[in-house]
C-alpha cells in the first residue's frame, strides 16, 4: 500500500485508506488512520471505511472521528461539493442569492471536528465556486437558518448539529429556497453530486481565503434582530405578559438556547424566565445530563425541578442542544411535576393559537375555509377533531417536520393561513419559520415481517395502510422504503401506526383514541395484539426495549 503503510490484505480497504490518506488534511484523522493500518486494526477500519455515510432528506448524521462512515473535515468538503454541485444545476441565480451557514457548539477534540470548524469548511467550499455564504459569526439556535433562507431569499441552508445526539455525534442538516427541510428528489440528486465530487477541490481547504473573501457575510445581527421581530405577531395578549405574575424555568441543556429564549421572552414582554446556571452555557461534554435530550423528562429536568422549587417557578422550559425542541413541565397542586408529551402541548398550543384567530379583528383576516392545521401521521388526531368542530381545515403528513414544512409553504402560496402544526415528538410549526421537533416512542429492537391484515379483539379494521400515507387529501406518498408504516384505524375509533424508526434501530407502536371511556383497558389489549399478532417476539427473537 502507499504512503509507507503495510497493506491491510484487503484490497477494497487498501484502496479506500490510500484514497483518503491522499485527500485528508486534517493531521489529527489522517494520523489515527495511519495508527489503525500499523496496528492491523482492523474492526476499527471497517468501522471507518466499511461504507459512506448516506445522505438522506435529515442530510448526514453520525459520530465524529476519521474516515468515511465518520463527521470529520474531509466528509464535510466532500459532502458540500455535491451539494453545491447539485444547487448549481438547480440555481442558475445561485451566485446571485447564495447560501446560509450555521452551526451549534459541537466539538470533539480527538478528531480535531467541531460544528464551527465544519461550518467554514463548508462555506470555504462554496465560496472557492463563487457563491455568496451568509455564514453566523457565533454558534445559533436552528431555526434561524431556515429563517435566514427565507428572510433574505437564499437558494439554501446549512445548519451543522448533531441536536439531541451523544455527544460524539455531530450532524449536516440542509433547507431549500422554500425554507423547509429537504424532500424527495433532492436528497438522492445531492447524494449523486456527492459521489461525483469526493476529491477535494482547489481551494476548498483554504477556510483563511474564504474568511477574507467578499463572498462572505455575517448574518448574525440581522437574522436575531429580524427574527425576534417577526415572532411578536404571535404575541396576542401583551399587557397580560407584563403583569403576570407566573415564574418560568428554562434550561438550554448545555446547548445555544439560552441568550436566544432570553430575547423572545423580552420580545414578549415576559420576565426573563430563570435560567439553570449549571445547563445554561454551550458544553459539548454535556457534563449533567446522560443525553442531551428533554424528552427523557426527568433525567434532564432534575436541576430544572430544583431551581423552580427553590425561586417558586411553576413551569419549565427545557431545549434540546439546538433549540429546536421544547419540552414543557407544569407544577400540580400536588406539589408534583407533571411533564407534558408531545401530543399533550400539540393539543393545548393547536386550541389556544385556533382561540387567539378567532379573537383578531384586523381586516384582511383569512376566512375560515382557508384556514389550515397540520400533523404528522405519527401524531394524536386531536387537531382534526377540533377542525372538524370549529370548521377549519386538517392535514396530515408523512413523518417529520421536512414533510409539514414543505406543506405548509405550499399552502401558503396559494394563500392559505397555516395556523399550527405539530408532532407527538414535542414540535410545533407556526406560519412563521418556527420549528422544533423530537422523537417519542416505545420501541421493540429487532426485525419483523408483517403479515396480513387482522380483526384486533372483534373490532373490524376500517382502514389498512402498508408503506403509505395520504397526503394533501389528493395524492398518495409512498413512504422510504426504510422507514415502513402500518397503520391501521378500528371500529372503536383506535387509529394505530407501526413505524421503523431508523433513529433508534427500532420499531414504533403509536396508539390514538378519541373516546376515554375504558381508554386504559382498550391500550393494555391493543398493545397485547399488536405486539403478538404483528411483532411476534417469540418468532422474530424481538425483545422490548427496557424502561
Amino acid at each position: 500500500m502507499e504512503n509507507g503503510l503495510e497493506s491491510t490484505r484487503d484490497s477494497r480497504l487498501d484502496q479506500a485508506v490510500t484514497q483518503w490518506l491522499q485527500y485528508d488534511k486534517n493531521p489529527k484523522t489522517a494520523a489515527a488512520v495511519r495508527t489503525m493500518v500499523k496496528d492491523r486494526a482492523m474492526s476499527e477500519l471497517q468501522k471507518c471505511f466499511g461504507a459512506r455515510m448516506e445522505f438522506g432528506t435529515a442530510g448526514l448524521r453520525a459520530a465524529m472521528g476519521p474516515g468515511v462512515s465518520c463527521m470529520n473535515d474531509l466528509t464535510i468538503i466532500q459532502t458540500t461539493q455535491g451539494f453545491g454541485a447539485y444547487l448549481e444545476q438547480c440555481f442558475t441565480d445561485l451566485k446571485q442569492r447564495g447560501v446560509v451557514i450555521g452551526f451549534d457548539a459541537r466539538a470533539h477534540p480527538p478528531s480535531g471536528g467541531s460544528s464551527k470548524r465544519f461550518a467554514c469548511l463548508a462555506a470555504s467550499v462554496l465560496i472557492s465556486r463563487g457563491v455568496p455564504v451568509y455564514l453566523f459569526s457565533d454558534i445559533t439556535p436552528t431555526p434561524y437558518v431556515p429563517f435566514t433562507v427565507s428572510h433574505l431569499g437564499l437558494c439554501a441552508g446549512v445548519m451543522v448539529t448533531a441536536s439531541h445526539n451523544p455527544k460524539q455525534d455531530n450532524g449536516y442538516k440542509v433547507y431549500w429556497a422554500n425554507g423547509a427541510q429537504i424532500i424527495p428528489p433532492h436528497d438522492k440528486g445531492i447524494a449523486t453530486a456527492i459521489e461525483q465530487n469526493l476529491e477535494p477541490w482547489p481551494k476548498s481547504w483554504d477556510t483563511d481565503g474564504a474568511l477574507q473573501s467578499s463572498l462572505l457575510n455575517d448574518p448574525y445581527q440581522d437574522t436575531h434582530r429580524e427574527y425576534c421581530q417577526t415572532i411578536q405577531q404571535h404575541c396576542f395578549h401583551r399587557e397580560l405578559n407584563k403583569n403576570t405574575k407566573v415564574k418560568v424555568v428554562h434550561t438550554s441543556v448545555h446547548g445555544v438556547g439560552h441568550i436566544f429564549v432570553q430575547a423572545a421572552f423580552k420580545a414578549f414582554d415576559l420576565q426573563p424566565p430563570y435560567a439553570v446556571e449549571e445547563q445554561k452555557d454551550p458544553d459539548p461534554e454535556f457534563p449533567t445530563v446522560k443525553y442531551p435530550n428533554p424528552e427523557e423528562g426527568e433525567g434532564v429536568l432534575m436541576l430544572s425541578f430544583a431551581l423552580a422549587d427553590k425561586e417558586g417557578a411553576t413551569v419549565i422550559l427545557a431545549n434540546d442542544p439546538d433549540a429546536d425542541r421544547l419540552a414543557i413541565a407544569e407544577k400540580q397542586e400536588s406539589g408534583q411535576w407533571r411533564v407534558f408529551s408531545g401530543n399533550e402541548l400539540g393539543a393545548l398550543l393547536g386550541w389556544w393559537i385556533f382561540q387567539c384567530w378567532k379573537q383578531q379583528k384586523e381586516d384582511g383576516k383569512a376566512s375560515i375555509k382557508d384556514v389550515y392545521m397540520l400533523s404528522s401521521t405519527v401524531s394524536s388526531k386531536i387537531l382534526c377533531a377540533i377542525a372538524v368542530k370549529e370548521g377549519f381545515h386538517f392535514e396530515e403528513t408523512l413523518t417529520g417536520f421536512k414533510w409539514m414544512g414543505n406543506r405548509a409553504k405550499e399552502l401558503m402560496d396559494q394563500g392559505k393561513t397555516v395556523l399550527f402544526a405539530f408532532e407527538e415528538a414535542i414540535g410545533t410549526l407556526t406560519s412563521t419559520p418556527l420549528n422544533i421537533y423530537v422523537h417519542l416512542c416505545v420501541v421493540l429492537v429487532g426485525t419483523v415481517r408483517i403479515g396480513n391484515p387482522l380483526i384486533l379483539e372483534g373490532n373490524i379494521v376500517l382502514h389498512f395502510r402498508h408503506n403509505i400515507v395520504c397526503f394533501a387529501q389528493t395524492r398518495i406518498c409512498p413512504n422510504k422504503a426504510t422507514e415502513e408504516l402500518l397503520c391501521i384505524s378500528a371500529t372503536h375509533g383506535g387509529v394505530s401506526l407501526l413505524n421503523e424508526s431508523v433513529v433508534f434501530k427500532g420499531f414504533s407502536v403509536f396508539l390514538f383514541f378519541s373516546d376515554l371511556n375504558h381508554l386504559k383497558t382498550e391500550l393494555d389489549n391493543l398493545v397485547d395484539v399488536i405486539v403478538e399478532h404483528f411483532y411476534q417476539p417469540e418468532k422474530n427473537n424481538l425483545t422490548p426495549r427496557p424502561e
